[in-house]
């Protein structure tokens, strides 16, 4: 098997890492292919005493740890206001915690394979992580819209959602229930599941209501390899069913954590 044919499988959930952890497809797409680009240019780079996935991502790190001050390759144009987010967001949050957490919450890492990946000891992820937690807990808390059409789904999800001291504004189930909420109390985050109860899209509420105003938005989907092909404007950040509790709360962080209205004056 060749080493392109080894590390394409693992291409969507690297992308979703990348979205997450600079808080853009256009960004974090541009680190994927930066990344691509120098394992092709000097395959024989390529980490051969781990596994693919784990070689893979550390080429990643390289790449995002080779930039100075996590400035995006020159691939990606600035966004905006979104970087300026970022940098503020920064002075609170480490980066290195922030990749640890998503490593580890988002990825499914071990810490020791993350220590790998960041170059710590396993022992200096674990310190990383509670940091990013801790610093999770004081976050600007948020009004969040579910938009899900099965019921126990739902219900973990307003849970969850609430145990982290968010406000859930309503849960709909169809785009236009959707819409309709989000309409008559904006709220501050949504997260959208893709294929709705009346054979709606999410991502057609989410197009909806992002016409109106903007708001970040989470996609939950079970097959999120359709949604990280890097072929089309794709979400920042997907949760993968069946999920878990600490998935949503990395995620959750992390999109307020570019949000630009959660940023302290």
């Amino acid at each position: 098997m060749s080493l392109g044919q080894e590390l394409a499988p693992h291409l969507p959930f690297l992308r979703r890492y990348a979205r997450a952890l600079t808080g853009s497809q256009q960004h974090g797409d541009a680190y994927v292919r930066a990344c691509l680009e120098a394992i092709v240019a000097a395959p024989g780079d390529f980490p051969r005493d781990v596994d693919a996935r784990l070689g893979l991502y550390g080429m990643f790190q390289r790449i995002w740890s080779s930039t100075n001050d996590n400035d995006e390759p020159e691939a990606a144009p600035p966004e905006g206001d979104r970087e300026g987010i970022a940098r503020a967001r920064l002075s609170r949050i480490t980066p290195l915690s922030r990749q640890a957490l998503l490593l580890t919450a988002m990825e499914g890492f071990t810490s020791e394979d993350v220590a790998y990946l960041i170059g710590v000891t396993p022992e200096d992820v674990n310190r990383l992580v509670s940091e990013a937690l801790e610093e999770i807990e004081r976050q600007t808390q948020a009004e969040v819209l579910i938009i899900e059409d099965e019921p126990i789904i739902a219900m973990d999800l307003e849970t969850i959602v609430r145990d982290l001291g968010h406000d859930v504004t309503g849960v709909a189930v169809t785009r236009d229930e959707a819409v309709a909420q989000a309409l008559a109390h904006r709220p501050g985050l949504v997260l959208a599941d893709i294929q709705l109860a009346d054979d709606s899209s999410g991502i057609d509420a989410v197009k909806d209501i992002l016409a109106r105003f903007s708001v970040p938005v989470i996609f939950i989907t079970a097959f999120p390899e359709r949604l990280l092909t890097g072929e089309r404007p794709e979400p920042t950040f997907l949760i993968t069913k069946p999920f878990q509790r600490s998935t949503v709360k990395a995620a959750i962080a992390q999109a307020l954590f570019f949000d630009e209205s959660t940023v302290p004056a």
